[in-house]
Protein backbone atom coordinates (compact mmCIF):
# COMPACT_ATOMS: atom_id res chain seq x y z
CA UNK A 1 0.00 0.00 0.00
CA UNK A 2 1.13 3.80 -0.62
CA UNK A 3 2.49 6.01 2.37
CA UNK A 4 1.82 9.52 2.81
CA UNK A 5 5.42 10.26 2.03
CA UNK A 6 5.33 8.50 -0.88
CA UNK A 7 1.86 10.64 -1.76
CA UNK A 8 3.64 13.82 -0.71
CA UNK A 9 6.74 13.45 -3.13
CA UNK A 10 4.78 13.13 -5.53
CA UNK A 11 2.54 16.39 -5.17
CA UNK A 12 5.80 17.88 -4.78
CA UNK A 13 6.22 17.78 -8.18
CA UNK A 14 2.94 19.74 -9.11
CA UNK A 15 3.61 23.27 -9.86
CA UNK A 16 0.11 24.29 -11.42
CA UNK A 17 -2.77 22.48 -12.90
CA UNK A 18 -0.75 22.23 -15.98
CA UNK A 19 1.20 19.16 -14.04
CA UNK A 20 -2.03 17.43 -12.62
CA UNK A 21 -2.83 14.70 -15.60
CA UNK A 22 0.69 13.18 -14.32
CA UNK A 23 0.67 13.59 -10.82
CA UNK A 24 -2.55 11.81 -10.99
CA UNK A 25 -1.07 8.92 -13.26
CA UNK A 26 1.82 9.01 -10.56
CA UNK A 27 -0.95 8.34 -7.70
CA UNK A 28 -2.32 5.54 -9.96
CA UNK A 29 0.90 3.50 -10.11
CA UNK A 30 0.97 3.83 -6.26
CA UNK A 31 -2.44 2.43 -5.75
CA UNK A 32 -4.55 4.70 -5.32
CA UNK A 33 -7.94 4.54 -6.70
CA UNK A 34 -9.53 8.05 -5.91
CA UNK A 35 -9.35 10.50 -3.07
CA UNK A 36 -11.02 13.53 -1.87
CA UNK A 37 -9.41 17.01 -1.43
CA UNK A 38 -11.09 19.65 1.16
CA UNK A 39 -10.56 23.16 0.41
CA UNK A 40 -11.77 24.73 3.68
CA UNK A 41 -7.88 23.29 4.83
CA UNK A 42 -6.79 21.16 2.15
CA UNK A 43 -6.16 18.14 3.87
CA UNK A 44 -6.68 14.97 1.81
CA UNK A 45 -8.11 11.34 1.80
CA UNK A 46 -6.80 9.12 -0.37
CA UNK A 47 -8.29 5.65 -1.00
CA UNK A 48 -6.87 2.09 -1.90
CA UNK A 49 -8.29 -1.39 -2.56
CA UNK A 50 -9.60 -3.71 0.47
CA UNK A 51 -10.38 -0.16 1.55
CA UNK A 52 -7.68 1.10 2.31
CA UNK A 53 -7.80 5.04 3.77
CA UNK A 54 -4.96 7.08 4.67
CA UNK A 55 -5.97 10.67 5.24
CA UNK A 56 -3.14 13.71 5.05
CA UNK A 57 -3.65 16.43 7.39
CA UNK A 58 -4.36 20.17 6.85
CA UNK A 59 -1.90 21.95 4.68
CA UNK A 60 -2.93 25.37 4.74
CA UNK A 61 -5.29 27.95 7.69
CA UNK A 62 -8.79 27.55 7.19
CA UNK A 63 -10.44 29.48 4.28
CA UNK A 64 -14.11 30.40 4.41
CA UNK A 65 -16.16 28.51 1.93
CA UNK A 66 -18.62 30.99 0.14
CA UNK A 67 -22.04 29.37 0.77
CA UNK A 68 -23.42 29.86 -2.67
CA UNK A 69 -21.53 28.75 -5.72
CA UNK A 70 -20.44 30.31 -8.59
CA UNK A 71 -19.82 27.77 -11.68
CA UNK A 72 -18.85 30.33 -14.12
CA UNK A 73 -16.22 32.36 -12.31
CA UNK A 74 -14.94 28.87 -11.29
CA UNK A 75 -14.65 27.50 -14.72
CA UNK A 76 -12.36 30.79 -15.37
CA UNK A 77 -10.45 30.45 -12.49
CA UNK A 78 -10.11 26.44 -13.46
CA UNK A 79 -8.69 26.94 -16.61
CA UNK A 80 -6.41 29.92 -15.75
CA UNK A 81 -5.25 26.84 -13.16
CA UNK A 82 -5.03 24.31 -16.04
CA UNK A 83 -2.73 26.44 -18.01
CA UNK A 84 -0.41 27.19 -15.66
CA UNK A 85 -1.16 30.48 -14.77
CA UNK A 86 -1.67 30.06 -11.33
CA UNK A 87 -0.20 27.61 -8.16
CA UNK A 88 -1.83 25.58 -5.87
CA UNK A 89 -2.62 27.80 -2.91
CA UNK A 90 -4.20 30.78 -5.66
CA UNK A 91 -6.51 27.94 -6.52
CA UNK A 92 -7.83 26.68 -3.70
CA UNK A 93 -8.30 30.53 -2.52
CA UNK A 94 -10.18 30.98 -6.15
CA UNK A 95 -12.14 27.57 -5.31
CA UNK A 96 -13.24 29.27 -1.76
CA UNK A 97 -14.42 32.32 -3.04
CA UNK A 98 -16.53 29.95 -5.66
CA UNK A 99 -18.36 28.05 -3.36
CA UNK A 100 -16.00 24.67 -4.11
CA UNK A 101 -16.08 22.78 -0.77
CA UNK A 102 -14.01 19.82 -2.39
CA UNK A 103 -12.97 17.95 -5.50
CA UNK A 104 -12.99 14.05 -5.85
CA UNK A 105 -10.32 12.53 -8.52
CA UNK A 106 -11.35 9.17 -9.45
CA UNK A 107 -8.67 6.76 -11.07
CA UNK A 108 -11.21 4.09 -12.81
CA UNK A 109 -13.14 6.80 -13.95
CA UNK A 110 -10.56 9.27 -14.86
CA UNK A 111 -12.35 12.95 -13.74
CA UNK A 112 -11.75 15.03 -11.12
CA UNK A 113 -15.52 16.54 -10.29
CA UNK A 114 -15.72 19.61 -8.01
CA UNK A 115 -18.54 19.65 -5.24
CA UNK A 116 -20.24 22.75 -3.56
CA UNK A 117 -20.85 23.08 0.13
CA UNK A 118 -24.31 21.22 -0.47
CA UNK A 119 -22.77 18.23 -1.37
CA UNK A 120 -23.78 18.89 -5.24
CA UNK A 121 -21.86 18.76 -8.01
CA UNK A 122 -20.30 22.14 -9.89
CA UNK A 123 -18.40 20.15 -12.21
CA UNK A 124 -16.77 16.91 -13.67
CA UNK A 125 -14.24 16.66 -16.13
CA UNK A 126 -12.05 14.09 -17.40
CA UNK A 127 -8.80 13.77 -16.42
CA UNK A 128 -6.12 13.76 -19.42
CA UNK A 129 -3.59 10.62 -19.82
Amino acid sequence: MFTLEQIKSAHAKVQSGADFPNYVQELIQLGVTHYEAFVSDGHTAYFGKDNYKITALAKYDSLTVAEKSNIDQFKIDLKAHQQGQTDYMTFCNDCAKSGVEKWLVCMEKMTCTYYDKDGKAMLTETIPD
